[in-house]
Parts: C-alpha cells; structure tokens; sequence
C-alpha cells in the first residue's frame, strides 16, 4: 500500500479488497470485489470507484479512505451520506449489492487505500 511513488501529474488510488471476509454456510460465500484495483487519474478529473457483493448487503455500506502511518479515515456512510469534514467532492451511491464512491475532481490529497464494507445477514448469520 506505498503511495509515495506518484508523479505529480498522477494520483493513484489503491483498491483492495478490504473488510473481504469469505464465510461460509447452508447458502455459500460471501464475497466482496473492488474495482478498479488501482487507478491513476489525472489532478481535476473525476473518479468512480466500484464496490459490488454476491448478494444484497445492509444499506450502510461505508467507504473508508486509508493513507500511510494513520487510520482508515471515514467518507461516507448508508451509502450515501457524507461524514462530516468529508469534502463535497466525493458522493456515495448505489443500493442492493452494487455501490460506488465518485470524486467529482481528484486533488492530490485523495491519493490513498479506498476501502467499502459490507455487512449482510443470513440464516441468523451477520457477515461482515
């Protein structure tokens, strides 16, 4: 997760697949994907950045943006909602098993780890 080898002319974003737990039961796995897996974007250029599930998640579904040497940093919350000190240019959307955080303009600050959770419940089983 080293992002200190970006250009100035570039941001990159790591995408991993964080919170990714694989559970097992009665009815399969639980599995989460992000996509794209690593981004570069030019400074002022928008960027979408996906977070799909195998099956209908909570709508919660938080997105964490996480830099070197501190703490995953919350954004967005139910989906949708900004936290507070959260920069109007990201916004969530989706719902279901399909999710996306968007920053309208990437500014060199941005460049980090994005991070989607997911939670759902089956069986009397919650997932995470």
């Amino acid at each position: 997760c080293d992002i200190k080898n970006y250009s100035l002319q570039y941001v990159i974003f790591h995408l991993y697949k964080c919170l990714f737990l694989s559970f097992s039961d009665a009815r399969g796995q639980y599995v989460v994907t992000q996509t794209p897996v690593v981004k570069a974007v030019v400074p002022g250029q928008p960027v979408s950045l996906n977070c799909i599930t195998s099956s209908n998640v909570y709508s919660n579904n938080p997105w964490y943006q996480h830099k070197p040497g501190g703490a995953p940093k919350l954004l967005i919350y139910h989906a949708t909602t900004l936290q507070s000190g959260t920069p109007s240019r990201f916004s969530g959307s989706g719902s279901g098993s399909d999710f996306t955080l968007t920053i309208s303009g990437v500014q060199a600050e941005d460049a980090g780890d994005y991070y989607c959770q997911s939670s759902a419940h089956s069986g009397g089983v919650f997932t995470q």
